[in-house]
């Protein structure tokens, strides 16, 4: 064969296996862009519908976290702003579980030992362990931040090495640190490494909250607040709190010069064996007041003594009655003292079960309330002003109850996926007891009702309902100054929508007052009292009132600067009677209130929750418009503990 040929052959076999070079293909079409109404379908290049194309969250969060790693000054912006990490929810003992029957496998083994480990306030997680402070915040804020001592965390401890551990001591034990306003979250645990079948060793790890806190609010260039504290002083679990206002603008037609400022102060010591004393001072116009308390509560079921001693003096001037135009006002001295002391004694049941404590306690306890007046008005009888009657008086108080308490454990009901501590039981107590004054006799007597039952299932439901009556020991016998209270609260179970959740709260008050004496009033009806964020055109007197609540509350995965974002939707409602001496409030149309607004909360801190709102008010409202904006840090709902506490009478506010 001739080198043609088997050239020839050759480029039969290889040719196709032969490409063009891709650089020297050109379509010139690629050069301009294709008519949409002539092209055909295969040259028009394939592009998604974007109006039926799904949000695609994911998406938009890794291209924000992969912005938020630049490190330019918009970059630095994203990361601060933001949290990318992934919460990551603790199962383990969360789902309702009762908190008293978690460690019973361990009761009354000898506590060998007790290693307690306190975390800074920004940074750490007891459900994470790999998390530590990164950003420059966290850093800053735990250098500014001193850490709870031990000692103060052994204070809440029920329990002590050397001593065999009692039923209920290691979940109480961590229910109580969780209460404590410096800590955030708690764990007890025992360590099944070390445990032995006659000895546990016990771990404590807390992490702390950012306790500082402070503000100012600038009214005016010349009149503001100032505002300054801390709920945990040196790591000792001291509460420090101050208030000064400034430049209060009160003034009179009578070229009278009153105090411009005004001054709020208070300092609380813990002790051990729950113990703790407040010492308090007040300073304002034509007003002072100090004060001193011990007391110690009822702080868990296992408590036996629980009572207070406390001692207040106020001394101010008031005016009996305004004077004619033109002339200054007169003050007259009122200076009395307060004692106020109460002690109760909690009596446990039979048990049948060796390894559980009957949660049931007789309860009694007895107060002594004594008002004593130093210095009261005495007018010239030429002004024509009448004396007041103000006369001493001591209250004598007993009560007799019976409390079952029972703590379950949940999420996100304040806090965003914080674990928290939900009371149930049942309550039942009589009040009895006499006011003795240097006018007319009386007696009291009073009745307490209550219960509560919570299911992971169906939620929360709490009811109870206050009777309680003065008596003249006059030959009438007459009644007076009844008031009839009644309070119910209840929550749905978490409802969850992907990395959503929300719940439904509802909420009822009602204060109804029978025989209440001339000029009595309740507080009005705004915020705790009904209806948030409500202002009224004209005072509205009442002297029964009536109350319902309704809010959603809807938990997002977004984070602003350390701050959880929920989106929240209220409507409130009050039926009120304003009948001299009190009656049914459902004389006529009720007062109402809806609103949309957020809620952001900071667990790290002592101030944890603001909410921005905005409402609207069809009847009775400052503004024509009935649509207000406003600040509020109203949580949505309070627990009530099934703990007696001092006896006492009903409050009519």
């Amino acid at each position: 064969m001739s080198f043609r040929g088997f050239f020839l052959l050759l480029f039969v076999l290889l040719g196709p296996l032969v490409r063009p070079a891709q650089g020297q293909a050109f379509d010139p079409r690629s050069a301009v862009p294709p008519d949409s109404l002539k092209a055909s379908e295969d040259i028009l290049p394939h592009r998604t519908d974007s109006l039926r194309q799904r949000f695609d969250e994911q998406r938009v969060l890794n291209r924000l976290k992969a912005y938020s790693r630049r490190k330019t000054i918009a970059g630095r912006a994203v990361s601060g702003l933001l949290n990318f990490t992934k919460r990551e929810e603790e199962k383990a003992g969360l789902d309702a579980v009762l908190l008293d029957r978690q460690f019973d496998s361990h009761n009354f083994k000898i506590v060998r030992r007790v290693e307690i480990k306190t975390f800074d306030a920004f940074g750490y997680s007891l459900t994470d362990s790999t998390k530590r402070p990164r950003s420059i915040v966290e850093k800053s804020g735990n250098a500014l931040h001193i850490k709870t001592v031990r000692s103060r965390i052994r204070q809440v401890l029920l329990f002590r090495p050397g001593r065999p551990l009692e039923p209920q001591a290691l979940s109480e034990s961590e229910r109580l640190l969780r209460q404590t306003p410096e800590i955030l979250d708690a764990r007890v645990l025992v360590n099944e490494l070390t445990t032995t079948s006659d000895s546990v060793d016990i771990q404590i790890f807390t992490t702390d909250v950012f306790s500082i806190t402070g503000g100012l609010d600038l009214r005016s260039p010349t009149s503001g607040r100032v505002s300054f504290g801390d709920d945990n002083f040196l790591g000792q679990g001291h509460q420090l709190d101050n208030s000064y206002r400034y430049g209060l603008g009160l003034s009179t037609d009578n070229n009278e010069n009153p105090q411009q400022w005004s001054y709020e102060g208070s300092y609380t010591a813990p002790f051990r064996h729950f113990v703790s004393a407040q010492a308090r001072y007040r300073n304002e116009n034509n007003f002072r007041s100090t004060g001193l308390s011990v007391q110690r509560d009822f702080y868990s079921p296992s408590a036996r003594y629980a009572g207070a001693i406390s001692i207040n003096s106020i001394n101010q001037t008031t005016a009996l009655a305004p004077p004619p135009p033109g002339e200054p006002y007169l003050y007259f001295p009122l200076r009395y003292t307060v004692q106020d002391a109460w002690l109760g004694r909690a009596l446990r049941l039979r048990s049948y079960d060796l390894g559980y404590e009957n949660p049931g306690r007789i309860i009694v306890s007895g107060r002594l309330y004594n008002i004593n007046y130093n210095a009261i008005p005495q007018p010239d009888p030429s002004t024509g002003l009448k004396a007041p009657d103000f006369r001493d008086g001591t209250l004598l108080l007993g009560t007799v109850g019976y409390s079952v308490r029972r703590y379950y454990k949940d999420r996100y009901l304040f806090g965003f996926g914080r674990t928290e501590d939900v009371p149930t039981g049942t309550l039942v107590s009589l009040t009895a007891g006499y006011d003795l004054n240097g006018s007319i006799s009386r007696r009291y007597a009073g009745v307490r009702l209550a219960a509560a039952g919570y299911s992971p299932r169906s939620g929360y439901l709490y009811a109870g309902v206050d009777f309680g009556t003065f008596q003249l020991l006059t030959s009438e016998r007459r009644w007076q100054q009844g008031l009839l209270s009644f309070q119910l609260t209840s929550f749905t179970k978490l409802y969850n929508t992907g990395n959503w959740q929300y719940r439904h709260f509802f909420s009822s008050r009602a204060a109804v007052g029978f025989n209440r004496l001339p000029g009595e009033q309740l507080q009005g009806i705004s915020n705790d009292r009904g209806i948030r964020g409500f202002s009224t055109a004209l005072p509205i007197f009442a002297t029964s009132r009536f109350a319902l609540n309704y809010e959603t509350t809807l938990f997002t995965p977004l984070s602003l600067l350390g701050f959880r974002v929920a989106g929240i939707a209220f409507a409130d409602a009050v039926w009120i009677t304003d009948r001299p001496r009190g009656g049914s409030p459902f004389d006529g149309a009720p007062y109402s209130g809806f609103g949309l607004g957020l809620r952001l909360r900071n667990e790290y801190t002592a101030l944890r929750t603001f909410q921005v709102l905005i409402g609207y008010y069809p009847r009775g409202f400052s503004d024509a418009s009935g649509v207000r904006m406003f600040e509020s840090p109203r949580e949505t709902v309070t627990f009530t503990d099934f703990g007696l506490g001092p006896p006492g009478t009903g409050l009519y506010q």
